[in-house]
This record gives C-alpha cells, structure tokens and sequence, in this order.
C-alpha cells in the first residue's frame, strides 16, 4: 500500500492516539547512512514528544535486514504470541519484498503480517511493486468478496490508502512523495492486472502478433476472474506440462546474495479457466445448456483464450521487468519526508529544520541523484548539466531557505550582517546564539576548520577543474591566490586567524578570478544577493551557531557524520600527531570485529554526534583525515595512471596503499570514485571537447582489496545524465520545435514566392511563344524548358525536407530510464551467467563483493553489459 503525500500525517495521529504506557515500543529500522540518521532524529524527537516508546535498530544490509526479520519483526506478530505493533524502515528495503525478507508472508498461511504494520520512507528507486500495490491482510473471502481487488481491505484502493482506511491491521505502507501516482500509473495496471489473472503454465510458446483467431479484443470479462483463495489449477490441455518455476521467478528465488529478485507479483490461489461463452464464463462444473433451434455464433476455442491470456500476461510481466531494469536512482531525501510530517503536525522548529537541512546536504555529497550515484558532469554552458535531483533538488533547497527566514526572522535594530556581503560567517552573534542563517559557501571543503589552502586543495570540485592531482594543477591553484593577493603564509594558517580584510575581500577575488580557470560555479554569484523570493540567494548553503561554542555550515556537519560512519569515532590523530595513518585502536577494532558489527558503534558516534556539539567537534580530525586519504589516493591513481579503459567503463583498483583499509567501507569507496570519475569527466572534456555516452561521461568502477577476508569492495558511478538532462533536452526541444516552425513559415513564404514566380516565367514563355507562332516560327524544345524549370523547384523542395527529416532524426526524445545507473541490474546479469562468487548485501545496488580470485571473471562478463542507461 502506499500513503499519498497529502495524508502523510495520518498513520502518526492513529499511532498517537493509540499508544499508551504498556504499548509495545514502535521499532525504527535506521539505513546507516547521513540522510537516514537525520530522519531517525527527527522521528524520534516527535515520539519523545509524544511519549511513544520506541526503540532503534541500525541495519547494515539485506542480510542483517532478515536477521533482524526473524529475531524481532517475526515474534511481534499476533499469530506468534506478540502484541503486533508498528515498525519504521527508514532508508531500509525499499526496493526489497519487505513481507518476505521481514517473515511476515509465511508461505502456506492464510493470516499475514497479524497486526504488525510497516512504515517505509526510502529513497532509493525503483520501488519493490509488491510494497507499493500489495503488501496488505486480504479480506476473509465470501460469496460477495472472491477476488483479489473485492478482498482487500477497506480505505484500499488499486494500493492507495484513501481517507477511510482505518490503520491497526497490519501490512506494509509505503510513504510517496509523489513519484507513485505521478510516475507509475503504467506498472500499477500491470502489477494489479497480474493479481487477478488465473495461473496459466506458460511453456514459451511462440505465440505470434497477427492470426486471423487472435485478432480479437484480447480482454477477457471481468466476471471470468477465479476467485481468491482457491486452490490453483494450471489449463487443462493435452499439450500442458508441470508448473516450471526457473521459467518464472518469484520473490522467494534470491542470487547468491541477499538481495531478492523482483518480478511477477505473487497472488492469492486461482481457480482455472476452462471455457468461456458469449454470453459469459461457463465453468467445467455448470449444466449444460440445451441446444436451440438456431445455432449460436461458435465461440472463442479454450486454446485462444489461453494464448490471448498468456499474451496478456507476458505484457504485463514485461511491464514490470522493464520498470525493475530501468536502472537505480534518488528521490526525495527521506529527512525531508519526516520534516513534512512534522510539519503537518505543526512541530517544525530549528532543530528539526537543521536536521533536515544536513540530511539533504549529504546526498550532493555521496553524489546521489535523480541519475542515481553518479559523479556531476559539466557540459559548454554555465550551469551543469546534471544536478542533485535537478529541478526537484532546487525546490527542495528553496523550501528550505524559506523556512530558514521563516524561523530565523533577522533582528530588528541590527546593522548590516555580514553575510549578506558576502562574507562567510564564522562565528555566532551572541553567546545563546542557535540561529540558522544563509551563507555564500564557496565549494571549499571544512574551510572554517582548515586552512584556506588546505580548504581548497581538498575540495573535489578544485580537484577536478584545477587538476590539482599533478604538479601543474598545483602551480595553478597557487597561482590563483597570487592574482587573488592571498600569500601562502596567509592562507596556510587557520581561515579562522586570516587577516579580516581577505576574509571580507575573498568572496569577489573568487568571482573576479574564477572564470579564468573554469571555476564558474565555485561561489554563488553577486545577483543572488539580497533577494528574498523566487529562486532567492540560489546556491546558498546553510550555517548554524551554537553560541561561542562552534559555527558549522550543513556540508560541515554532513562531512563529519560521514566520517564517522565510515571512520568512526576514534581520532587519527591520538596515535600520529603528522595524521600519517589511523590509530592503533581502530586498526586492532577493524581486525577482531566483522564489518556489520564494526559498522553499528559508528552508528551511534554518528548518531550522538547529530545532538552533541562537542562530539560533533571532536570527529572533525577525523573528517579530514578521510579526506586527505581519499586525495592522496586519487592523487596516485591518476598520476600513476592506473586506470584501465574496458569496453562499458573505465576501471581502477586500489591496493598497496596505506590508506586502502578505509575504503573497504563502501560510503568511502564511493566518495573516492567520485573524486576520480569527476576528475576523468574533465579530462575527457579537455581532450576531445566533448563527453562520451551523449554528454553523460564514461562510467567508472573503483575496487578496493580487503586483505582480510579475500573480497574486493566494487562500486559502480554512472557518468551523469538521467532526469535532469531529459529536463534540460525538453526545454531545448521546445525551443528546437519553435525554430522549426519559423522555419516552415519563412520556406512557405519562400514556396509561394517561387510559385508566383514560376507561373510568372511559364506565363512570359506562353505570351512569347504565341508571339513566334505569330510570326510562323514554333520552338518544339519550349514545353522540355517548362518541365525542366519545375523539376529544379521540385529538387530544391525536396532538400529542405530531408533537412528537416534529418533535424527530427537527430532530435529524438530520450525514453524513460536514460542515464540511469544500471550497474545493479548489471552485476546481478553477471551473478546469473558466471560462477563468480558475489555477495550484493548493501541497499546501494551499484556496491558488491567479489571474490579475490573471481574479479578478473566477473569484470570480463560485467564489461560486456549497458551500465548506464
């Protein structure tokens, strides 16, 4: 089932107003991801409002999801001996059969999920269809109520929870952000067409496209439909043979790792179809009917309507294949979600608005967009070609500036703020300051906490546009700070103790300057300044004060929470004052404990980091730690030049380092494959001018070697693209379809004026060779000159057409899908086809695990398949 965004706050008022004291504690299933910790706090600080007991379980991957599944989910079930109960996946099995992996679907038993009801907000895309359309207790089963859709409960709609469902009963609910019933109204009729179709064994039959007996309407009465709850029945032919199920994979069947393979929806029991008549369903069990004068018109024979069922139902499993294979992307940012939840129940305040604020700031930095994980691309024109969540993304981000002014009203009396020009806030206004502010944050990296040089030398963005990984990038950047009058003693030291003047001035230095290098984007532009609506102080980032204590922007904070996650809490700097390698501590911990058990303590360090000030400041050696590793490492790759071109993407793996251990986390991977894929994109533009895969840049796979249990820890980034250049390509095609039509007019115009023309030079031909007879001399040759005269016309029509046509053919619209990430579909292709050992047990389907000896095998099948849409 799935709530439409408009009813998102009625689950909660029944869940508040249902729950007391001796309530069993809600369960929230938390991703270990930024986005999803910041929704956790978010969703918890409402319960604690509310008193609602609740407890909070990190879950590291599908393997730990099922885990989880059977030693808690399981046991809260009414049929179990528990009290049902709800559970809140926050970031977690979206895109997994959640009834299956959760055992709340027993095979074989009629009563399911027995009060445990399941909230998913997820971002991940595509969404498991038998979450979003199913996923609910079927309706016990009478004469009135036999099938599928007469079954399901009430307030249910074709899976839309409607303003009468009454919650407590269990099943699975689906949080949209609108992506539901804008994007999949094509796979809800095929998902529900599928429920109610009778079990039919299809033996891959030819079945053709255009026979005389098949020509006919290929629907089936709506009374045929067996009745749910029966036993099933495959047709009774001859030529029929037992039920194969490798020719049809449920949700049950699983690769060799943990993630479940989608495809057809599972449906109650059917009862088979045996023959049907004109005037309705004649089942084996009805009296015959007896014979008139007047023979009725010979129905459709059994075998027809089993080759027009089949037909159907291959179209629609189509359907569904093709939505599973479209590829991986991002939509909104599930912290969002929960602050619009907060919203309805008018709770919204600045901790729940910072919140939020991060959450949506760490997906730019894990590179998560509407074309799943993939680096930005830069095409010729000013703004990028792909952006997080494109237009979506800068909605988002105006929304929140709104509630930024909203709740941080500026003071009245106060002078000037420094940030409105063009200074970066460093420090709070006062001693209880907890304010949220806008700030024109350049794309630095920790800048309040490093050095202007060490700011810049680790931002990704100056990494890839200045190519800062080789000695002339190097001489670049520092020739930038002399044209900006910024000496390297001054800006080496603390940005914090630079010299006021160049803190005031640094902002129109960069915008001066910026556009020699190519660095257009690298602050947010004067005309941005002081507008307050539409697309106001666009590029803004967010700055929070907590008193004298600290003052970090929304990419500060999603930086350290991602270390921590990936690092955690143990400081670099405890045992290497020079931050050459991570502490003994944390060496030892990553040797003795598995990687899901080494993930969870850094999940709550994360976790209290988000409240506590102190901790917060206390993982920032941390951060920078992470990422001086992720530079030095994306430094060797590229200048050592070991990266290998296959024939789908590029390739590199990254071993014999002494920072290698940190990327066997794969957020940490993936940050580095960003780092470099980004760094490719430019040089590719450099060198030819232009990106391959039609602007989207060539994809890029990262592997790191983890010693310790023989794996590889592979990640795939898609070159950029998806929705957000679809967007871009409709705006040009319209402005293309207008140009066209100019030039229709103006080549009508051109027509006619030939035309007149032409009948002009035919009529003087006329009057001249009336003149010649007169005179007793004929020319013969006049008519050929006339036919001539309009061939040439005829030819110079024709070439503008085929202009035209080759304009039309060049200018195809995109389908559904492009630019998307496949690497997850991909990897699962090669699962199926070789014998390498692979384990796919993160929510992010582009991460896997092969096996040392099996990643030659397993890249050599996987270059050989479409990575990106």
């Amino acid at each position: 089932m799935y709530l439409p965004r408009e009813l998102i706050s009625k689950l909660y008022l029944h869940l508040q107003a249902t729950r007391h004291p001796l309530s069993p504690p809600v369960l929230v299933l938390v991703a270990l991801e930024p986005d999803a910790l910041c929704a956790c706090r978010i969703l918890t600080r409402l319960f604690k409002h509310d008193y609602i007991p609740h407890k909070i379980q990190p879950v590291a991957g599908y393997a730990d999801l099922e885990r989880i599944g059977q030693e808690l989910v399981s046991p809260m079930m009414e049929t179990r001996g528990g009290a049902g109960g709800v559970v809140v996946c926050l970031g977690v099995g979206g895109m997994a059969d959640l009834g299956s992996a959760l055992g709340l679907e027993p095979e074989g038993e009629e009563n399911t999920f027995g009060g445990v009801e399941v909230w998913v907000a997820d971002s991940h895309r595509p969404w498991n269809l038998s979450n979003v359309f199913g996923g609910f207790p079927l309706e016990p089963e009478t004469e009135d109520a036999t099938t599928f859709s007469a079954r399901t409960p009430r307030g249910v709609k074709a899976g839309q929870i409607e303003h009468n469902y009454k919650p407590g009963k269990g099943g699975i609910i689906v949080m949209d952000d609108g992506d539901i019933e804008e994007h999949l109204v094509k796979e809800k009729g095929a998902y529900l067409a599928l429920l109610d179709m009778p079990e039919i064994e299809d033996d891959g039959e030819d079945l053709g496209g255009s026979s005389d007996e098949e020509s006919e309407v290929g629907e089936l009465p709506s009374s045929a439909v067996p009745r749910a709850g029966q036993k099933r029945k495959s047709w009774d032919f001859e030529d029929d043979s037992d039920e194969d199920d490798d020719d049809r994979p449920r949700q049950k069947r699983r690769s060799n790792s943990s993630t479940p393979i989608p495809d057809s929806p599972r449906r109650p029991a059917q009862r088979g179809l045996i023959s049907l008549r004109d005037d309705g369903p004649v089942f084996s069990s009805d009296p015959a009917d007896p014979p008139t004068a007047a023979q009725p018109i010979k129905g459709p024979s059994a075998r027809t309507l089993r080759r027009r069922l089949l037909r159907l139902r291959r179209e629609n499993e189509t359907i569904l294949r093709d939505y599973y294979r479209l590829g991986t992307a991002y939509s909104e940012p599930i912290s969002s979600m929960m602050y619009s939840l907060a919203s309805e129940l008018g709770r919204e305040d600045n901790d729940l608005l910072w919140l939020t604020i991060v959450g949506v700031s760490s997906m730019e930095l894990y590179g998560r967009s509407s074309a799943g994980i993939a680096a930005p691309v830069r095409t010729g024109e000013a703004r990028p070609a792909s952006g997080w969540l494109g237009m979506r993304g800068a909605r988002i981000r105006q929304l929140l500036r709104d509630e930024v002014r909203r709740l941080n009203p500026p003071e009245i009396g106060r002078g000037a703020v420094p940030e409105n020009s063009g200074i970066i806030p460093t420090t709070a206004r006062s001693p209880d300051d907890t304010s949220i502010r806008l700030s024109p944050e350049p794309k630095f990296l920790l800048i309040r906490h490093w050095s202007l040089y060490d700011s810049m030398l680790h931002s990704p963005y100056l990494f890839s546009r200045l190519k800062t990984w080789s000695e002339t990038g190097l001489k670049r950047l520092h020739k930038l700070l002399a044209k900006m009058g910024v000496s390297l003693v001054q800006c080496k030291q603390s940005y914090t103790h630079m010299d006021m003047t160049l803190k005031r001035e640094l902002r129109s230095k960069l915008l001066k300057y910026a556009s020699l290098y190519n660095l257009d984007e690298l602050v947010p532009t004067i005309d941005t300044d002081g507008k307050d609506r539409g697309g106001a102080k666009d590029s803004w980032g967010f700055v929070r004060s907590w008193g004298w204590r600290a003052t970090l922007s929304a990419q500060d904070v999603g930086v350290v929470i991602g270390a921590l996650l990936e690092v955690g809490q143990n400081s670099p700097e405890a045992s290497s004052s020079n931050n050459d390698g991570p502490s003994q501590d944390l060496m030892e911990m990553s040797t003795a404990m598995a990687p899901s058990e080494e993930w969870l303590p850094r999940f709550w360090a994360a976790y209290d980091a988000l409240e506590d000030i102190e901790s917060l400041k206390a993982g920032l050696p941390t951060a920078q730690f992470l990422h001086k590793a992720i530079f030095t490492t994306g430094t060797t790759i590229l200048k050592k030049k070991q990266i290998s071109h296959l024939r789908a993407f590029r390739m590199c793996v990254v071993k014999d380092s002494p920072d290698s251990q940190l990327f066997n986390h794969p957020g940490a991977l993936t940050k580095l494959a960003l780092w470099i894929g980004e760094a490719l994109a430019e040089q590719e533009k450099d060198a030819t001018g232009r990106l391959a895969l039609g602007g989207r840049g060539t994809p890029l796979v990262v592997a790191s070697l983890d010693e310790k249990r023989g794996v590889y820890v592979v990640v795939g980034t898609g070159g950029g693209g998806g929705p957000d250049t679809i967007f871009l390509d409709k705006e040009a095609q319209k402005k293309k379809v207008k140009e066209r039509e100019e030039k229709a007019r103006v080549r009508e115009e051109a027509r006619k004026v030939k035309e007149r023309m032409r009948e002009e030079k035919k009529a003087a031909k006329r009057r001249e060779r009336e003149q010649r007879r007169k005179q007793g001399g004929e020319d013969e040759e006049e008519d050929d000159d006339g036919s001539e005269l309009d061939s040439e016309e005829d030819d110079e029509d024709s070439e503008d057409e085929d202009e035209d046509d080759g304009e039309d053919e060049e200018d195809e619209t995109r389908e559904r899908g492009y630019g998307l990430n496949r690497f997850g579909t991909a990897f699962q292709d090669v699962v199926t086809e070789t014998n390498a050992r692979v384990r796919i047990d993160s929510f992010e389907h582009c991460v896997v695990e092969v096996k040392k000896e099996d990643l030659s095998g397993f890249l050599e099948s996987l270059s050989m398949k479409a990575v990106v849409g």
